[in-house]
This record gives C-alpha cells, structure tokens and sequence, in this order.
C-alpha cells in the first residue's frame, strides 16, 4: 500500500524537488502540494469530501512566508483532522521551533538537508504513527532534558524572539500583552538560566544554543 502526502512549503523549487525525491519511491505519492498554511487546511477538507480522503502524511515546512505559519498550521491540522500526520521538514533547528512543532502535535522533525535514505525512512516512520527525529534533533532535546534548569519556558522564548527584532521591553510588553514589569521578571530568570548578565548577551547566548532562530 502506498504512501499518500501533502507537501506545504512555499518554495516552488523546493517542493519539485521534494516532489522528484518521494515519487521516485513507488511507495509513495504525492497527492496534493500547497504554499501556505491556509492553502493547506482549505486543502485537507477538500480531500477529506473525496472518495480517496485525506492523505497519511502532511510534510510541513515551518516558515510560510505571509499568513499563518507550520506550527500553527499543524495545530489547526490535527485539531480538524486527527488522522493525518504531520512531519516537520525544515532547514530550522532552534530548540523554539522543535519544541512547539512537537506540542503542536507533529509526529516528527527532520531537517531539509538530511541525507535522501533518512527523509525517506522519516516519511514511512512518521506515516505510521511512529514518532522520528534528526539526529541534530534529538541532541538539543536530550539536552533540554538533561538539564532541565537552563531550560526556557515558552514565555521566556516569545520574549526572547521579540527582543532579538530589536523591540524594547515596552514593545515586547505591548506585543505580548503582558506589563514592562513581567517582561523585566522574565528577563533576570532569562539571564540566570544563559548564565549572562545583558540582553545583547543573552540573544548571543540563546542562537548560539539555538534556542532562538
């Protein structure tokens, strides 16, 4: 029996070439390709009023340009259609993005650039219901895990992400919808748990450890 999945990711050029890669396996078909998360919900409920339903598998990329992004989109995936897996295939690996993909409900994570035999061998894995990670991966969750004391919370991440575009603490505040104060609490943990003493050190520390993007 075959494989049937959807490719989401906005680049043209990388879907064709994903495209090429899975179907040159007869276990596999691509039954739809979509640019956008929204493109790709609208998508799903299209198949699922079909004779030939949903697809197994959904390949998502996380950044989708404009509109709603891949965690997002897995979210809202597997609320309306429980059935279908996701499995994250990105070129990012920020502690961020492999965290929420996975809360989002995303059976795995594998990264753009893994070698043709492991994406091929992710896709069966993922198609089954069995969870599968990059290498790469699962050293930055064994880490999290490991040392669970330097581990931010997802508060401290949306913060850090703000502040790394160049926002004040007023501006994350207003952004989160939180006061200047909890955005100053936040950041002295922050600073405990990275081990520096600024905000222009703790950015630098959080994307070397690629915790943020």
């Amino acid at each position: 029996m075959s494989i049937r999945l959807m490719m989401v990711d906005d680049h043209p050029v990388v879907r064709a070439g994903l495209r090429a890669l899975l179907e040159a396996d007869e276990e596999v078909e691509v039954v739809a390709e979509v640019a956008s998360g929204t493109r790709a919900l609208q998508e799903l409920d299209e198949l699922a009023a079909s004779p030939d339903g949903v697809p197994d598998l959904v390949l998502m990329d996380l950044n989708l340009g404009e509109g709603i992004g891949g965690i997002e989109t897995t979210r809202a995936l597997r609320e309306r259609h429980p059935g279908v897996q996701v499995l994250a295939v990105t070129t990012f690996d920020a502690e961020a993005d492999i965290v929420g993909a996975l809360e989002a409900g995303a059976t795995g994570y594998v990264l753009k650039d893994s070698p043709t035999e492991a994406l091929l061998a992710a896709v069966r894995e993922a198609a089954a219901g069995r969870s599968v990670l990059s290498p790469e991966v699962q050293q930055r969750l064994v880490r999290r895990m490991t040392d669970p004391r330097t581990a931010l919370s997802p508060r401290e991440t949306e913060i850090l992400e703000v502040l790394a575009t160049g926002a004040t603490n007023r501006e994350a505040a207003k952004r989160l919808f939180i006061s200047e104060s909890t955005v100053k609490t936040h950041l002295v943990h922050l600073y405990e748990k990275l081990g520096v003493e600024s905000r222009t050190a703790a950015l630098r520390v959080a994307r070397e450890r690629r915790l943020i993007r």
